[in-house]
């Protein structure tokens, strides 16, 4: 079982290591001419009215419990075969920093920007419906907790009126899957 809890991000500090790993994703051409999510059953999402206040965030936060080491849990992340296994779509993820992937069958896609083995991950995170050239930043911070771990999720810079979306295929294709994964 876990716990999913949301907050407002204060306004994000961006620095320069920010920009120069945007412009290198941009440059970088990670895009893809699939469709975001679909016409797959497995893939569509109930649709909810957005709030006016949540139409213009562009950030997310979430915290998750899971019964698991966070060494587990960034292997699960970061590893083609088990991503897949977990959420049943393919993934093919360099899991390197710099290294590019492509998850749930090619819809989502970027680059890892920086990783700490077994505690934080940050990626450069597009669905391929997106602008070409418009990335978020996904950063994964994984804290162990007594009974596991706790995933601290920040998600910036997405385009606004996408708050209400993206908030809900967190919870139903990352860490859904992932409870079920780690059992």
């Amino acid at each position: 079982m876990h716990e999913i809890s949301s907050h407002l991000i204060p306004a994000v500090r961006v620095t320069r290591r920010h920009i120069l790993s945007g412009m290198a994703v941009s440059l970088a051409g990670v895009s893809s001419g699939f469709d975001l999510w679909g016409s797959s059953p497995q893939q569509a999402m109930k649709e909810v009215p957005a709030t006016e206040f949540n139409k213009t965030r562009t950030s997310l936060h979430d915290e998750v419990d899971f019964k698991a080491s966070s060494q587990r849990i960034y292997e699960v992340l970061l590893d083609s075969k088990q991503f897949a296994a977990c959420t049943g779509l393919a993934a093919d993820i360099d899991p390197k920093a710099g290294g590019s992937f492509s998850m749930f069958g090619g819809m989502i896609v970027g680059r890892n920007v920086e990783l700490v083995r077994d505690e934080r991950i940050v990626q450069a995170w597009r669905p391929t419906h997106w602008d070409p050239g418009v990335f978020s930043i996904v950063r994964f911070q994984l804290k162990p907790q007594s009974s596991g771990t706790r995933v601290f999720l920040d998600h910036t810079g997405f385009p606004a009126g996408d708050f209400e979306h993206l908030e809900a295929g967190w919870k139903e294709h990352y860490w859904g899957p992932l409870t079920k994964y780690l059992g």
